[in-house]
């Protein structure tokens, strides 16, 4: 390779005006796309049915249960508004296998339904835990997180489930 040449764009050195632009895209980023990031940053909680829910009560389904579906083709969506009791149905997923129903791991209220998922089903397969969440529950009482496997104590169930 000649010397003297840069290997790609970022092997120089930024000019100030380049990093204030980078600076400022990044501070003025809309809120929406912040809380996106974000949203699935809290820790996660998991039901011996394979479900999990979030600390800011984002929930569906795990990988584990995903994988065993196989490719889903359709989702049938809560109500916003929907209060659910633990362990109520509070979903359906239609896979080329089989129907199966995605239960509530709380007591709560249904406040936001994943929309994406009426087009996109198999977001669920691509990314259980991030893209394809299903509901988002306000819960009735947090503490009940408490009565749900944290993530190492649902990994040895789940390795216990093979």
């Amino acid at each position: 390779m000649p010397q003297g040449r840069p290997i790609n764009q970022f092997s120089r050195p930024l000019s100030r005006l380049t990093v204030s632009i980078m600076l400022r895209s990044l501070f003025s980023a809309p809120a929406a796309t912040l809380g996106a990031l974000a949203r699935f940053a809290g820790r996660k909680y998991f039901t011996d049915q394979h479900e999990w829910i979030d600390e800011e009560g984002f929930c569906g389904v795990t990988n584990y249960a995903q994988k065993h579906l196989g490719q889903i083709v359709f989702v049938e969506l809560p109500e916003v508004g929907t209060k659910v009791a633990k362990k109520e149905t509070v979903a359906s997923l239609e896979s080329v296998k089989a129907v199966s129903e995605v239960f509530a791991p709380v007591v709560g209220e249904v406040t936001e339904v994943n929309e994406a998922l009426a087009e996109t089903p198999d977001l669920i397969n691509k990314s259980a835990l991030k893209d394809g969440w299903i509901a988002k529950l306000k819960m009735d009482d947090p503490a009940m997180l408490s009565s749900l496997m944290d993530e190492a104590k649902y990994k040895e169930f789940e390795a216990q489930a093979h």
